[in-house]
């Protein structure tokens, strides 16, 4: 009777760390899919952005630093590599947008064009898309992270070498309050 109750203890401790195992598994392959999707987002948003440097080049002709800027952020962020790199390159991106969507209040008759209209509605589009795979990133990134730091998943996840993952980051420039001047 004490062998089957042991034997059973056995098997329930053997099914628990199992279940969490496979659940600090599923937790991380979860962030990597999010961190996917917005790879994804910013993959579709740079495929756009030639077609507005073009649609823009011939309104603005003189604004041609203005398109370089953006142009060479695309390039930066097809290019990086690590999520940092990527985080940088489209802090950088996202700015010299704002440069270009200006423009657009210098030019009406930019801003009155049918395509670019068509593009800005992709990209904001695109641009809501990204920031909210970045909230469902950082949400999942915090469920992963409070997973492999709580007893008894610490423990599983000590012994299978789970690494936090950072989160995705507003640089502090990024959050200066603009200042309007009029």
């Amino acid at each position: 009777m004490i062998a089957l109750i042991i034997i059973v203890i056995l098997v329930l401790l053997v099914v628990a760390y199992v279940a969490m195992y496979n659940g600090l598994v599923k937790y991380r392959n979860r962030a990597q899919e999010f961190s996917s999707q917005i790879d994804v987002q910013l993959k579709r948003r740079t495929d756009l952005i030639p077609n507005l440097v073009e649609t823009v080049k011939g309104y603005a002709t003189h604004e041609q630093e203005t398109l370089t800027k953006v142009v060479q952020s695309r390039n930066q962020l097809v290019a990086a590599d690590s999520a940092s790199d990527k985080a940088q390159a489209d802090n950088a991106l996202t700015g010299a947008l704002r440069q270009v969507f200006a423009l657009s209040e210098s030019y009406p008759n930019l801003k009155a064009d049918t395509e670019f209209q068509k593009l800005m509605e992709e990209l904001s589009n695109t641009e809501n898309k990204v920031s909210y795979a970045r909230q469902a990133y950082n949400s999942q990134v915090q469920q992963y992270d409070t997973a492999i730091e709580t007893f008894p998943r610490n423990i599983i996840a000590g012994i299978h070498h789970f690494q936090k993952i950072d989160f995705i980051s507003i640089p502090e420039a990024d959050k200066e309050v603009p200042k309007v001047k009029f």
